[in-house]
C-alpha cells in the first residue's frame, strides 16, 4: 500500500491548549504523524511518497473564500497585535448574537470562525494544513492513475473542519477536499465512513444537501462528547441530501463485539450505496487507552476493523484524522491496514 507523507505537518506544533479549564500541553503533536510513519517504515508496508502541490483550486471547491483568506492571515493579523504567541479566540457568535457580520479585528476573526478553544494557531499553522490537504490531495490523483487504495498520512487532521469553521485540531478538510475532487475527476458516487472517536462534525455539513456522497460516522454520544452540538441520529440530510447522512452515536465504554455490530450496519449501507469510491476517515482515538476517549478497542480490534472495511470492495483512500495514544499508534494505523490488505 502507498502512503502519501509531507514533513510539513511539524509546522503545526502548538505549545498548549485549553482544555478541561487548564492550559496544557497538547495531544495532538507531531509525534503522532512520525509514529505512525516510523512503523510503516519498519514494516515495509509499501513506499511512502512526497505530497504534491496543487494550489488553493481544490481547496476553494470545498471552504468559503472568506475562510481560507482568513486562515492564510490569521497569524500574521494576529502577530500585529499580540506579538508572537499563540492566538487562541476570546469569544463566539452564539445564540441572540449576529452571524451575519465578520469582525475586523483579529479577537472577533477568531471566535468567527472557530467553534472551540483547543485548536491554537500557530506561525505553522496554515503551511501544516495546507500541505495536510496536499497530502490527502496526492492520495486522490494516485487513486485516480489507478492505484487500488492509498493511505494519505494527514496532520494537521480535518474531519472536524466545515465550510467556514475550524476547530478540533482541523483546519481544513481532508476528507472533504479529497472527495470533492474525486468527483471532479469522474467518480459519480463517493462514500465517507469516519471510524474517528469524534463525530465529523465538518464533514457532514459539507456535504449535508447532497446525494453524490453518502455520510457514515461511527462516534462517541455527542450527548455526552465533543463536539455536543452535532452527530446525533435524527441527521439524516437536507433536500436532495435527505438519506445521504447516517451517524451512530456510541455509548461509552462500547466494546468490540457491540461496535462491529454497529459498524457492519454502516458497512451494510456503503455497499448498498455502492459508491466509486471509498473514503476512510481514520481515527484510532477509539483505543481502549486513548487519553481524551471513552471507548474500549484493542490494539487486535484494529485488525478486524481493517478487513470489516475491506468487504465494502471499493477503490479506497486512507485519511488520517484522530488518535492520540503515541505509543501504540503507529501499530493502530499499521493494523487497520494491514487487516485491510490481507483480504
Amino acid at each position: 500500500m502507498l502512503t502519501v507523507y509531507s514533513p510539513d505537518h511539524l509546522y503545526q506544533n502548538a505549545q498548549f491548549e485549553l482544555i478541561d479549564g487548564q492550559l496544557l500541553p497538547p495531544v495532538d503533536t507531531p509525534k503522532r504523524v512520525e509514529a505512525v510513519l516510523e512503523k510503516i517504515e519498519a514494516i515495509k508496508l509499501g513506499e511512502v511518497l512526497p505530497a504534491q502541490e496543487f494550489g488553493l483550486d481544490p481547496i476553494l471547491r470545498v471552504h468559503e473564500d472568506s475562510f481560507v483568506n482568513f486562515l492564510q492571515n490569521a497569524w500574521s493579523d494576529w502577530v500585529k497585535e499580540y506579538g508572537e504567541k499563540e492566538a487562541l479566540p476570546l469569544n463566539w457568535p452564539a445564540r441572540t448574537l449576529r452571524q451575519d457580520k465578520i469582525p475586523e479585528a483579529i479577537d472577533g476573526k477568531l471566535g468567527y470562525y472557530s467553534f472551540d478553544a483547543g485548536t491554537p494557531i500557530t506561525a505553522g499553522t496554515w503551511r501544516a494544513a495546507k500541505a495536510s490537504a496536499n497530502v490527502a490531495l496526492t492520495a486522490q490523483q494516485l487513486l485516480k492513475t489507478g492505484e487500488k487504495t492509498v493511505f494519505a498520512l494527514c496532520r494537521p487532521p480535518g474531519h472536524h473542519a466545515a465550510k467556514s469553521l475550524y476547530g478540533g485540531y482541523c483546519f481544513l478538510n481532508n476528507a472533504a477536499i479529497a472527495t470533492q475532487a474525486l468527483l471532479d475527476a469522474g467518480a459519480q458516487r463517493v462514500g465517507i465512513l469516519d471510524v474517528d472517536y469524534h463525530h465529523g462534525n465538518g464533514t457532514q455539513d459539507i456535504f449535508y444537501h447532497r446525494n453524490d456522497v453518502l455520510f457514515v460516522s461511527l462516534h462517541a454520544d455527542p450527548r455526552l462528547d465533543y463536539p455536543f452540538y452535532l452527530g446525533y441520529e435524527d441527521e439524516t440530510g437536507i433536500g436532495q441530501g435527505e438519506g445521504f447522512n447516517f451517524n451512530y452515536p456510541l455509548p461509552w465504554g462500547i466494546r468490540w463485539p457491540e461496535y462491529c455490530q454497529r459498524l457492519k450496519q454502516g458497512i451494510d449501507l456503503m455497499i448498498n450505496y455502492s459508491p466509486d469510491v471509498l473514503v476512510v476517515s481514520l481515527g484510532v482515538d477509539t483505543y481502549e487507552h486513548d487519553p481524551i476517549a471513552k471507548f474500549a478497542l484493542t490494539t487486535e480490534d484494529y485488525l478486524s476493523l481493517g478487513k470489516m472495511l475491506a468487504s465494502i470492495n471499493k477503490p479506497t483512500l486512507w485519511v488520517m484524522e484522530g488518535g492520540y495514544a503515541v505509543p501504540e499508534i503507529g501499530n493502530h494505523i499499521t493494523n487497520v491496514l494491514i487487516g485491510f490488505e490481507d483480504n
